[in-house]
């Protein structure tokens, strides 16, 4: 597939014509560059079959199929998506897959506002397209990204398990294409995909998918963190290269194997709520040991999201004698129903907890004294979070309370 042009940068407040497929039909409409896809589809288009919640991509209750694949409406910019294919809710009337969920949805008493519902069936028919079978946490994880206001989850599980459950004994399996990589509507899936060596398979549970580690690979976000160790840098540095023991230090990190010393697979158990994930993958590593520093460039995937990150690290010198700095340059692209709880901001902020956390074990371990295994408990950002939290409403108070 040849990919297409990206689009260029608007201003906030030019306006384009935007032509893509909706539904089946070509449609051309102006739109100013802010304007997102939700309200271009629900405003300017007249289809309200979209619902709008959050507007931050928490809810999923715009969720829509850009190119195939679920996306979040509010997120998308319609001038990103000049050439798409989009479908939106009305756009499924006639789809037999949506119409098997819509009468599970009833049967199951799934239906109670309602506000949630279109986006959620989007969502629910991907997974019944995808799901080699009826596995209810598999099922609970794909619908992590779509609220119901009511609460109405159990009804909501039990319908897409049914229809799963009735494909799979007719005879009708999941959907055997990989997704490409690239960014939902801009269709650089191909060219992306081909342009990658291929270097590290990942399993991701039952399923297994393939990915890349980019040579020219370029951050969709970035930050620094350091912390400092009373531990000369000789002695940090030489602890760096045994990542075995980085893993152990490291909550959540699991190793499973090297096949080389500058290359290992393993993954990030990460919990959200009551879902956990893994992310299954590989990294590169490389070291200079003149300059006392190094790289990890991993890539992961949990069976929808993606992610690739890399690690640049140094150690100097620390503010007191015999003492260490590790400064650390973190740049990492996150894709998938995941990537909505990954503000940079609260990614940042989660960073340095964890950081603080290893590096409290880092000192633990080159003193001689182990720490508390950390394989168990993996990250929990919603722990983390309440903690983050905590601590700003801590500082607001501090600098004097709020206003009266």
């Amino acid at each position: 597939m040849t990919a297409s042009p990206r689009p260029e940068t608007l201003a906030m407040g030019a306006s384009r014509m935007i032509s893509l497929t909706l539904n089946g039909r070509p449609v051309t409409a102006e739109a100013e560059g802010r304007t997102n896809l939700a309200d271009f589809v629900r405003d300017t288009l007249n289809l309200t079959g979209t619902h709008l919640g959050c507007e931050h991509g928490v809810c999923g209750a715009c969720t829509i199929l850009v190119d195939g694949e679920p996306a979040r409406a509010c997120l998308s910019f319609a001038g990103a998506c000049q050439g798409a294919d989009v479908v939106t809710i009305e756009g499924l009337d006639d789809d037999p897959v949506t119409a098997e969920l819509r009468a599970a949805f009833n049967r199951e008493h799934a239906l109670q506002c309602g506000f949630c519902t279109p986006g959620m069936l989007v969502s629910a028919r991907d997974l019944v397209l995808r799901l080699p079978e009826a596995d209810e946490t598999r099922i609970r994880l794909g619908l992590a990204g779509n609220l119901c206001r009511c609460t109405g989850y159990a009804g909501i599980v039990k319908a897409v398990a049914s229809v799963i459950a009735a494909r799979r004994a007719q005879g009708i399996g999941p959907m055997t294409t990989e997704r490409r990589l690239g960014p939902v509507g801009a269709r650089t899936g191909g060219a992306v995909s081909a342009a990658l060596p291929a270097s590290v398979a990942i399993t991701a549970g039952p399923s297994s998918v393939t990915t890349s580690l980019a040579e020219d690979f370029t951050p969709a976000h970035s930050f620094e963190q350091s912390f400092e160790v009373p531990f000369p840098p000789a002695e940090v540095f030489a602890f760096f290269g045994h990542i075995e023991e980085v893993a152990a230090c490291l909550p959540g990190a699991v190793i499973d194997a090297m096949p080389s010393p500058d290359n290992v697979q393993g993954g990030m158990r990460v919990k959200l709520g009551p879902i956990a994930t893994t992310f299954r993958g590989g990294a590169r590593i490389g070291r200079d040991e003149a300059m006392k520093s190094g790289t990890i460039h991993g890539a992961g995937a949990d069976g929808r999201s993606r992610t690739e990150g890399i690690i640049r690290y140094r150690v100097t010198d620390g503010a007191a004698p015999g003492s260490s700095r590790v400064a650390l340059d973190v740049g990492y692209t996150l894709k998938g129903p995941l990537a909505q709880f990954g503000r940079p901001g609260l990614v940042r902020e989660v960073a340095g907890r964890l950081i603080a956390e290893f590096a409290a074990n880092l000192e633990a371990r080159l003193s001689g004294t182990a720490p508390p295994p950390v394989e168990a408990r993996g990250l929990d950002p919603l722990k983390l979070l309440f903690s983050l939290v905590s601590d700003r409403l801590g500082r607001l108070w501090r600098r004097g309370g709020p206003s009266s």
